[in-house]
């Protein structure tokens, strides 16, 4: 991208794409920003907006082509090719990354697996042999992985991650509850299951207060 984009157009991008994708299966041809904001939950003028930050696509009363906007969108989100991908740490977390089908559909190749525990080295999950953390180096090298998932305990974590950076990782996507020390340059996305709970709580929460608050 040329410029500084915020995650939450990042984010809004990868719903338009995903309601493109289905478009595109079912073979329509012409979609409007109207449809788009319906089914991504925004407004066809944030839609409009968001799509202007990289061009200009569509025309006025006419729409987009949904295979032509299709593409557009996989190019500037980085998805016009696939992505080799290694989770660290296989535990309850890792174990269901790696079982989780989804990834291979959308791009994303997951090549390489490391734990510490001995009883999980050399088995297979997901079609992926888990490998001890020394070999990480040489993995990385061989199938040029550029992002590394941490899913460690937390005290394993910033070890974890420098590790793969070191070795090559470009990317981090962080399930510890850990507050990572990066390079930059390092791109970091951190899952915090907590956060979203509150902020689940939050939103139940003011839906159930009254309009002139509480009593």
């Amino acid at each position: 991208m040329a410029r500084k984009t915020s995650d939450s157009t990042v984010r809004r991008l990868s719903r338009y794409l995903r309601r493109l994708r289905k478009l595109d299966a079912q073979d329509r041809k012409v979609v409007s920003s109207r449809e788009l904001a319906e089914t991504t939950g925004t407004t066809a003028a944030q839609v409009r907006k968001d799509l202007s930050h990289f061009g200009s696509f569509g025309k006025r009363g006419q729409g987009y082509s949904v295979g032509d906007l299709r593409v557009h969108l996989e190019e500037i989100l980085g998805l016009d090719h696939r992505w080799t991908v290694a989770v660290l740490g296989i535990g309850k977390i890792g174990s269901a990354l790696l079982g989780y089908g989804y990834f291979t559909e959308r791009g994303f190749d997951i090549a390489a697996a490391f734990d510490s525990d001995p009883s999980k080295i050399g088995s297979e999950l997901g079609g992926v042999r888990i490998q001890p953390l020394n070999a990480l180096e040489e993995a990385f090298r061989e199938h040029r992985i550029s992002i590394a998932i941490i899913a460690t305990p937390v005290e394993a974590a910033q070890d974890a991650a420098s590790r793969a950076v070191s070795a090559g990782a470009r990317a981090i996507l962080n399930f510890a509850p850990i507050k990572l020390s990066l390079p930059e340059g390092v791109a970091l996305r951190e899952m915090d299951v907590t956060l979203e709970l509150e902020g689940l709580c939050y939103l139940v929460t003011e839906a159930s207060t009254p309009a002139d608050g509480p009593e």
